[in-house]
């Protein structure tokens, strides 16, 4: 059984960390879609928005990996890592669900990604700047084929609606954690790297409100719960798919197709 590797905990490459993670295991998730979407077209979307996920977490992680003192590549970070080394939001470790609860999480992820990547495209790392560059089109795509099935299912028959709402409410006690800032936002936002996530929750707030107005569907109440997946502290489904994604790295250590 191949061990985990160790990360050095640099500021800079959490900040980046927490993004490609929370792209690789919202990838992972759309994955399960694959075979069981209700029509084949949109079969077919969710697996594409994956791949397109995947490809932003592998190049962020690339770069997460050059920054560490002892480089690490991106097969290395998405597999060789203990739990509390993830530093994804947790939003995107909840179960599939049904489709409504799948789309207004792509949707409200999308919405965020966008936001950060435009960010990110003025970065002082180059390299972050021009992965930024092509990923917000892809999260621009995301967000707009997602928010069209929100108000699809929103504004479309009783159970439809029932069904959002119901994943609005599940969801919406999550969100806080897309803005919550940190020293590492800061040092990120201090250097030049990237926004405070806190600089994106005014426009994050307006974009979805929009989508939510048009589908019929009401902001709910702010609770006092806070997840905490981006400093390590996950959901009980996080080892599950953990279980799934490291499973052929850590059985045979060092293979190649």
């Amino acid at each position: 059984m191949q061990s985990s590797i160790e990360l050095d905990r640099k500021p800079s490459t959490q900040y980046l960390l927490r993004i490609g993670d929370t792209c690789l295991i919202l990838a992972q998730r759309l994955g399960e879609w694959c075979g069981h979407a209700p029509v084949l077209e949109e079969d077919i979307a969710m697996a594409n928005i994956a791949l397109d996920l995947l490809g932003q977490a592998r190049a962020v992680l690339t770069r997460a990996g050059e920054l560490e003192d002892t480089p690490h590549d991106e097969d290395q970070l998405a597999f060789l890592r203990n739990e509390r080394d993830y530093l994804n939001l947790t939003m995107v470790e909840l179960p599939r669900g049904d489709f409504a609860f799948s789309v207004l999480r792509n949707t409200m992820i999308a919405t965020w990604l966008k936001l950060l990547w435009e960010r990110l495209a003025a970065s002082s790392d180059s390299e972050l700047a021009a992965i930024a560059g092509k990923a917000v089109k892809e999260a621009r795509y995301h967000q707009q084929h997602s928010g069209d099935w929100v108000v699809r299912l929103g504004d479309g028959t009783d159970e439809s609606r029932r069904r959002m709402e119901t994943a609005l409410v599940d969801l919406w006690r999550y969100v806080p954690e897309l803005f919550d800032t940190d020293a590492i936002d800061d040092e990120a936002s201090a250097a030049g790297i990237g926004p405070r996530w806190a600089d994106l929750q005014t426009a994050w707030m307006a974009d979805m409100k929009l989508i939510l107005d048009e589908a019929g569907l009401t902001v709910p109440k702010d609770s006092a719960f806070r997840s905490d997946g981006k400093r390590g502290r996950h959901s009980e489904h996080m080892g599950f798919i953990l279980a799934d994604m490291q499973y052929l790295q850590r059985a045979f250590p060092g293979g190649v197709w």
